[in-house]
């Protein structure tokens, strides 16, 4: 990310530089989250920006990782009721050791729906960014139990994937954000996600067949 394990001062020239122009337009940019290596970095980028940008910036966090729930304790120092923090909560899909992320899939799970209860009850504003239904009916069932209004969450879901499951969302009148890659590098991108990720290919293909 623009150099981020190069020189981290000119990564965050490069970001920041993007954040000002989104924030000069009423916009919002998301701090993406890579590997275990770079977690601490790009919280420190992300305090920086949020500092600067209170409500322009949010970031990216992984259920998977074991030290995720200290980051959601560590960062609410920077959460207010006005400008609440806005997290995008998804499972992880790097390849990591067992001493840094949890590997079963019930185990991830449940964690990430402990993390979205933490986030719920704080105020946080979470996407939640999941194609697993087992995942959305927690959501949809902890949205319920604490009431929260429908304009302090959203679901999010890549393009072409688990169509039905995100039009019944939806339909349910929740809102949704759909990540679709473009540019002269979309297909550069999309075949690096699905080698991070190789369980998305069996949903694409579905979709495919599903919707011809």
């Amino acid at each position: 990310m623009f150099g981020l394990l190069i020189d981290p001062r000119v990564c965050y020239d490069h970001i920041r530089a993007i954040v000002a122009q989104a924030a000069d337009h009423g916009n919002f940019i998301r701090v993406d989250m890579e590997d275990s290596g770079c977690v601490d970095l790009e919280i420190d980028l992300f305090r920086r920006l949020k500092a600067e940008f209170p409500a322009h910036v949010g970031l990216v966090v992984q259920a998977y990782l074991r030290r995720t729930r200290d980051d959601l304790n560590d960062l609410m120092d920077l959460h207010t009721r006005d400008v609440p923090l806005n997290y995008r909560l998804c499972k992880g899909i790097y390849a990591e050791p067992a001493r840094i992320a949890f590997q079963r899939h019930a185990e991830i799970n449940a964690h990430f729906l402990e993390d979205l209860d933490f986030m719920l009850q704080k105020g946080i504003y979470p996407g939640i960014a999941t194609h697993d239904q087992a995942l959305v009916e927690g959501a949809l069932e902890r949205i319920q139990r604490y009431r929260v209004p429908r304009d302090k969450y959203e679901f999010q879901m890549l393009y072409g994937v688990t169509p039905e499951l995100r039009r019944s969302i939806v339909e349910a009148g929740h809102t949704m954000r759909v990540y679709v890659p473009y540019g002269r590098h979309w297909f550069g991108y999309s075949t690096r996600r699905l080698k991070e990720n190789p369980k998305l290919v069996n949903s694409i293909i579905k979709s495919l067949l599903l919707n011809r």
